[in-house]
């Protein structure tokens, strides 16, 4: 064991259950995210839509993200992480239940929109409140949960879609739909009610003077010596009084650039093309539509079988070398997809490629981006830091998906060996410029940074 390394400590209930409260935000991300797919024929039938106009349909949701991302750090730094929890929550019920009662496609497309508000916000707060609460030793596992529950709450949505099929029949009907949309509000009510019982970030309460309060939480959260690291923060707070708390200083700039370089990347590996798409892949590559549908379904336990093992190495291993092995794979599977596409291979090397996109994702940029984002950004300004790269990772999202489909029709295959060359490049950059940030303190990784 390296001496630097902090003692191994139980993992304390109150710290588990707040972890996993607050990663309900990120469950209804997934779910929210994912749950339109069932419903999209039968909203373009009730409502006469053209292609465009459902396409703005799905849409509204991540732009809601896009603008939910942007402003939900200055109100998180105001009001505090748990309070703006209960706000996510709320907007998700609300949005369930709005989706369910619609009464016609605009009052579909608003309440839609507040459901990406939430979305946005959650990818923000939940991994942010994880990262404050978390000691070194475990902060990267608990953090990931987060990632995991994003997983989860896709096939959660996948599944209940069906079983709402299989039991209501057709979506058409105007009834089936609206209850794939109302699934959510169980969740959301969930969601709502947890954040009664979870504690405020310490490092929030230290931030407004309530230290009495942070080293309670601390206690109750399972350090060692509350004291010591209470202390340590305050000292982190210390060295920036007098300064104005603005994002866009010198002194920031480091951790600012890496957290969106992180970001950018995380939507340049095409893991939303292959999501969102698969499908479609599989059919250029050959596939009949029906078996197409059936290798997609292999991608969502694929994802999730990969994201535990990022779960179980990146305490382990640390964050710099899964994503440099990750970039490798990265590299190999786009190489691969472009070859199936461009010799007109219709083979599984088509499936082998797809799950390898994902395989890498989800070990690497999935389990990764959420710990980094938080771990890199300076106390004083972890809240509007991190709602910047988040809005950087919705903004590049939307670009992505949305270029995806004519750049395929136009460039085949070529498209992969795009992805392929940016994940050489995030090798590169990864491998310059990323500090390893496994097993320290926020605050030491503040002071070496």
């Amino acid at each position: 064991m390296n001496p630097t390394d902090p003692p191994k400590t139980k993992m304390s209930k109150v710290l588990m259950t707040s972890a996993i409260a607050s990663s309900i935000g990120s469950f209804l991300f997934g779910f929210d995210t994912a749950v339109i797919s069932g419903a999209n024929a039968s909203i373009q039938d009730v409502f006469s839509l053209d292609e465009s106009q459902l396409g703005y349909t799905a849409a509204s949701a991540l732009v809601g993200a896009l603008v939910g991302a942007a402003l939900i750090g200055k109100p998180c730094e105001k009001y505090g992480r748990i309070k703006v929890l209960f706000l996510l929550a709320a907007l998700y019920l609300v949005s369930a239940l709005g989706c369910a009662f619609n009464w016609d496609i605009w009052s579909l497309v608003s309440f839609r929109f507040i459901g990406g508000l939430a979305v946005g916000g959650a990818s923000v707060v939940s991994p942010m409140y994880i990262t404050e609460i978390t000691p070194p030793r475990q902060r990267g596992v608990l953090v990931a949960v987060s990632q995991l529950n994003i997983v989860l709450g896709i096939l959660a949505a996948y599944v209940s879609n069906y079983v709402i099929i299989s039991i209501m029949g057709s979506a058409t009907d105007g009834v089936a739909w609206r209850w794939m949309f109302g699934m959510e509000a169980l969740p959301a009510a969930l969601f709502l009610f947890s954040a009664f019982i979870i504690p405020e970030s310490p490092r929030w309460l230290a931030h407004k003077k309530r230290h009495d309060e942070a080293r309670k939480t601390l206690l109750k959260l399972g350090y060692q010596d509350p004291d010591k690291e209470l202390r340590t923060i305050e000292e982190s707070f210390a060295s920036n009084q007098g300064r104005k708390e603005s994002l866009l200083q010198k002194r920031y700039m480091k951790p600012l650039l890496l957290v969106c370089m992180l970001a950018v990347f995380n939507q340049l590996d095409g893991i939303n093309v292959v999501l969102y798409y698969a499908p479609k892949i599989f059919e250029l590559a050959g596939f009949s539509t029906e078996d197409a549908f059936k290798q997609s379904m292999t991608l969502g336990l694929v994802n999730l079988i990969f994201t535990l093992v990022g779960m179980a190495l990146i305490d382990r291993i640390g964050r710099k070398l899964l994503l440099l092995v990750g970039s490798v794979t990265f590299i190999a599977s786009h190489a691969l997809a472009a070859w199936v596409f461009l010799s007109g291979d219709t083979s599984w090397l088509a499936v082998l490629a797809a799950g390898g996109v994902a395989a890498s994702h989800a070990y690497s940029q999935g389990a990764v981006i959420w710990v980094c984002i938080n771990e890199l950004l300076p106390n004083a300004v972890r809240a509007v830091g991190s709602a910047t790269a988040c809005f950087v990772l919705w903004f590049m999202c939307i670009l992505v998906s949305t270029a995806f489909p004519p750049l395929i029709a136009m460039f085949n295959g070529y498209v992969f060996v795009f992805f392929a060359a940016m994940m050489m490049l995030q090798f590169i950059l990864i491998w310059i410029f990323l500090p390893e940030t496994k097993r320290k303190s926020l605050e030491q990784i503040e002071a070496d940074m």
